[in-house]
């Protein structure tokens, strides 16, 4: 019965099943990981009110996003995560303060408050960290063009990203003994290809059409780099 009663919820690590070091581990890492966002953040970014309307309202729709879920067993849950598109627009301390307020109001809503950290690690700090890696490697390493920067930040970026969640929520499974390896492998890895693709999908579109409606919305792009004479 207690299994039952994660079924139906979005996140992908149940806390009643891990082992306590572990949690102590997630929770101290989320910590030092938060003192490094309070101190290097720009705060005066959001005392701007379009600034704040903006994060706000891209934290709720992310908030949003990870209610719509499948269940594949208890505790293994998919949906999308939305931190690339978070990453893009806010740069990633932003995206991860945002991914914060995300896996926090959800932990405190279920009562699960254990996992919290963990969940905050695996689904915010991961593929925030995942997409901040790609955009700095393509800024540094490829030509400036629009293209480049749809299909690579967003598209790439979102299903890296997400992969890099699969395989590393199949790992801490295995090795808490939730799920034998060989069927975490065949029952649950395999639809994360599925999700990347739709990640890739919803971040590249969405991004697309910030650049091209609402350029200033996304901090990481600037129109005299990607379309100034190309």
């Amino acid at each position: 019965m207690g299994r039952e009663l994660y079924a139906s919820r979005p996140m992908n690590l149940v806390s009643a099943h891990l082992p306590l070091p572990w949690l102590w581990t997630f929770w101290l890492s989320a910590l030092a990981l938060g003192g490094v966002m309070l101190r290097r953040a720009s705060w005066a970014m959001l005392r701007d009110a379009r600034n704040l309307n903006v994060f706000l309202a891209a934290t709720v729709v992310v908030l949003a996003l990870w209610q719509i879920k499948t269940g594949i067993k208890p505790g293994l849950a998919l949906h999308l995560l939305g931190a690339t598109g978070l990453t893009l627009m806010f740069r990633p301390l932003f995206a991860l303060l945002a991914m914060a307020l995300i896996t926090t109001l959800l932990g405190l809503w279920q009562g699960d408050y254990s996992a919290i950290a963990g969940n905050f690690l695996l689904m915010g700090a991961l593929p925030v960290g995942v997409s901040w890696g790609v955009y700095r490697l393509v800024d540094r390493r490829l030509p400036n063009h629009f293209f480049v920067y749809i299909f690579l930040n967003a598209f790439f970026g979102a299903a890296l990203a997400t992969l890099a969640v699969g395989l590393c929520a199949t790992g801490i499974a295995a090795l808490a003994g939730l799920y034998r390896l060989d069927y975490l492998l065949e029952n649950y890895l395999p639809f994360y290809l599925l999700l990347a693709w739709a990640e890739a999908f919803a971040t590249g579109m969405l991004v697309t059409l910030m650049v091209v409606w609402k350029p200033e919305w996304v901090s990481t792009f600037d129109d005299r780099r990607y379309l100034l004479n190309k």
